[in-house]
């Protein structure tokens, strides 16, 4: 099985957001990792309802803090997905052990994370003008299938 993309998010607020995500990389093959501190339990009820029984079979991490977080990510390619973006998400040439980091849902990311990465890295989902930003889990749902559309959805079938 080929290698796949790992989705960061960094302090996720949102139970239900984070148990669709679980869910899109239980069926997608990427990995998940969660940096604290997380705005819920891990064994909140809503996160579970949202994920339903899918948890067990994504792959999940929890960091303690982003510095952890980030080693263990330091020699791969990271995108800083934020409404603050520099480049649309669509004109990126993906690579299977991509990473892909997404902010808090009320805050988005820092600045200095998204700072952290180049600016070619630095990448948008597209809206209106005026709009604020997606629902989290829509936005990595976006991304993710972009990027495995690109690989020609390699597990996939």
């Amino acid at each position: 099985m080929a290698s796949m993309f790992d989705v960061i998010l960094y302090q996720p607020e949102i139970p239900p957001n984070t148990g669709n995500i679980i869910r899109l990389c239980a069926n997608t093959g990427a990995r998940l990792h969660l940096v604290k501190p997380l705005g819920f339990s891990l064994d909140d009820k809503q996160l579970m309802r949202a994920g339903l029984d899918y948890h067990e079979f994504a792959t999940l991490a929890v960091y303690d803090n982003w510095t952890d977080c980030a080693k263990r990510f330091k020699d791969r390619r990271m995108f800083a997905v934020s409404t603050k973006g520099t480049q649309r998400f669509d004109l990126v040439e993906y690579a299977s052990d991509d990473v892909f980091l997404f902010g808090p849902e009320t805050r988005g990311l820092p600045a200095e994370l998204i700072h952290a990465v180049g600016e070619s890295q630095r990448i948008r989902v597209p809206m209106l003008p005026n709009s604020r930003s997606l629902n989290l889990s829509n936005a990595v749902a976006v991304v993710v299938y972009e990027a495995w559309r690109q690989i020609g959805f390699v597990n996939g079938r």
